[in-house]
């Protein structure tokens, strides 16, 4: 009985994806109204946060508070617009991990691709649960002022504090509130559903690819072991056969990582870019406020937003790292193995391979960022280091 990859492994992915109107297959009516539906939604309240600055007077401290929310939203539909273009890329993507599966025989081969792609199913379980609490932070939050007033009542009600923030930091009347404020909700929760699906459904692909390089260290193993066991034709024959298995694998993993970016490399390019000007206003934000513990509604916002954009760079380098230490993982594999034991003739193919792999395989943007924790680590002290600077 054949087993589906999608059913398998990406069940959860494809709901998540089906709420957004991204799931690549059932592409139907309601799917693109879905999709006109979020980007109306995402691009309308991007515009009435820039429309602050056109039709209101405000301070230069203000005019940097919205352009820091603006820029958090622009990320949001840069990275769903990304993500629609390229559905046909997923499509392939994921038609090509149902051939691979369908393709392995050696059980070991099966329980290395069980493995990462459940590994995959876990993170897309994991992000899932990160977003319903902080969907219920954000439901607490708006709650609390009520509990508040009910507990402590003062002169000043908590609520009327609330809302006074809210209505300034928006520059709107406080009779627009309540109207403001289940539409932040809803961009919010349309907002965090898409980063939830998009990274989950691009975490779990790398993972498979991850799984295609450790089979084919498995089978580079096995290749070089079993004929040196018994030199006979029939081992060679059987070394040939698995060693080209072993290269084929290798380059549809490479193919796969390259695709998993390559078609999203300037969208993707963008993301990073508005990623790092959304860090460096809510930094800049966080130390204009004078009175933190006064304040400390906002300094929670920024502080929150800051956390989660380093939790995002890092998820995404360490994705890219773990596709780097997979592929060396390869080339360990072969060197490692006592392929200098063998025939001439296997030895030329073993020298070729090792030569091929002493390049680093990295996944990189633009050409100029590359996903991996060392980028992470020079990003995250150059940051330190501003803020030192500042303080």
């Amino acid at each position: 009985m054949s087993i589906s990859v999608q059913e398998r492994y990406f069940s959860l992915n494809r709901i998540i994806l089906l709420a957004t109107g991204l799931w690549p297959y059932q592409q139907s009516k309601f799917a693109r109204f879905q999709a006109a539906l979020y980007l109306s939604m995402m691009i309308s309240f991007i515009i009435f946060l820039l429309s602050r600055l056109c039709f209101t007077e405000q301070s230069f401290e203000f005019t940097l508070h919205l352009l820091s929310m603006s820029t958090y939203f622009i990320f949001l539909l840069i990275k769903y617009i990304s993500f629609w273009i390229n559905m046909k890329s997923i499509r392939y993507l994921l038609e090509q991990f149902q051939y691979i599966y369908k393709r392995l025989k050696d059980s070991k081969e099966i329980a290395i691709y069980n493995k990462y792609g459940n590994n995959g199913k876990r993170i897309t379980i994991g992000l899932i649960i990160v977003g319903i609490c902080t969907q219920t932070y954000l439901i607490a939050i708006q709650c609390l002022p009520h509990i508040l007033d009910m507990i402590m009542p003062k002169n000043e009600t908590y609520m009327h504090r609330f809302i006074v923030i809210v209505t300034e930091g928006f520059a709107v009347q406080e009779k627009y509130f309540y109207l403001l404020f289940l539409y932040l909700y809803a961009v919010l929760t349309a907002g965090a559903v898409t980063l939830i699906a998009v990274g989950a459904m691009l975490l779990s692909c790398l993972k498979h690819i991850c799984g295609m390089f450790r089979i084919a260290s498995y089978r580079f193993e096995q290749a070089v072991t079993a004929t040196l066991q018994n030199i006979t034709l029939k081992n060679k024959t059987m070394f040939y056969k698995e060693f080209i298995y072993a290269v084929d694998i290798h380059r549809k993993a490479t193919e796969y990582a390259k695709c998993v970016l390559g078609d999203m490399e300037r969208s993707l390019f963008v993301v990073t870019m508005v990623t790092v000007l959304c860090l460096s206003l809510n930094l800049y934000e966080v130390f204009q406020i004078k009175s933190p513990m006064q304040e400390i509604e906002k300094t929670m916002g920024h502080l929150l937003l800051i956390i989660f954009l380093f939790i995002y760079m890092f998820a995404a380098n360490y994705a890219g790292q773990e596709i780097t230490d997979s592929n060396n993982h390869v080339f360990l594999a072969v060197y490692n193995a006592p392929w200098y034991l063998a025939p001439l003739q296997m030895q030329k193919l073993t020298l070729f391979l090792l030569q091929r792999n002493s390049k680093a395989f990295t996944l990189s943007i633009g050409g100029l960022f590359t996903l991996s924790i060392e980028c992470f680590t020079s990003f995250r002290l150059l940051t330190s280091d501003l803020v030192e600077t500042h303080q």
